[in-house]
């Protein structure tokens, strides 16, 4: 009885991310190539869809990296972007609490945006909640799986990618791509325009730390709006 409730915990998982990969795979085919085309190896770009496995992040880092930038403002640029990863931690943390720590540590590993969105609404739900982790395993596996495999053909293709062909417009569209759906309410907004003012303005500053500024305010800038509504 509790294979089979496992079983059907994890393959449901599967079944509720797998339509959300439609919007994954063509982000890890971008990334793959413009890692590669940011002057980073295969093996780096790979390494960083493994133990990052942060989209945003990565495609930051990709461009810093690039860029030449000091690995100290990359490393404090990527925390900031990952910050909202705490928040998720701390809505799943209720509902992990009685699993042991091997298990907590791959959960972690695994929780991203998109497998958060579909776990903490099943958890959310009523019912057995005794295998609901298997459920959270499957859904971060088969995100995970897809972005390793579409940036490893991400990275083919980005290797057959002259040099020369000026491909530096593409980032900024990506993240104008993300960024633009989760404008949703006046202090997402208020972050978003203040963060890519001050971007632009600071944008000569040494070390590329203009982006790091830009993130900080933006955030600022956001929670006070948010304040400000309560």
């Amino acid at each position: 009885m509790e294979a089979a409730l496992r079983r059907q915990e994890f393959w449901s998982g599967v079944r509720d991310e797998s339509p959300i990969l439609l919007g994954v795979v063509p982000f890890g085919l971008i990334f793959g190539a413009l890692a590669i085309t940011s002057g980073l190896s295969t093996a780096a770009a790979q390494a960083m869809s493994s133990v990052v496995f942060a989209g945003s992040a990565q495609f930051i880092a990709a461009q810093l990296l690039g860029a030449d930038v000091s690995g100290v403002v990359v490393l404090m640029v990527v925390f900031v972007v990952n910050l909202r990863h705490a928040l998720y931690s701390a809505s799943v943390a209720p509902h992990v609490a009685g699993l042991g720590r091997g298990w907590k540590l791959l959960l972690a590993y695994l929780l991203t945006d998109e497998a958060y969105a579909v776990t903490i609404t099943h958890y959310s739900s009523r019912g057995d909640a005794r295998a609901r982790h298997w459920y959270f395993l499957g859904a971060g596996l088969t995100l995970w799986t897809s972005w390793q495999l579409s940036t490893a053909v991400g990275i083919f293709i980005g290797a057959q990618i002259p040099r020369s062909w000026p491909l530096g417009f593409v980032l900024p569209i990506t993240f104008i791509a993300l960024v633009v759906p989760a404008l949703r309410d006046g202090a997402s907004v208020a972050a978003a325009v203040m963060a890519g003012a001050l971007g632009l303005l600071a944008g000569g500053l040494p070390y590329k730390t203009g982006i790091l500024a830009a993130a900080l305010v933006g955030i600022i800038v956001g929670m006070l709006v948010e304040g400000r509504k309560k």
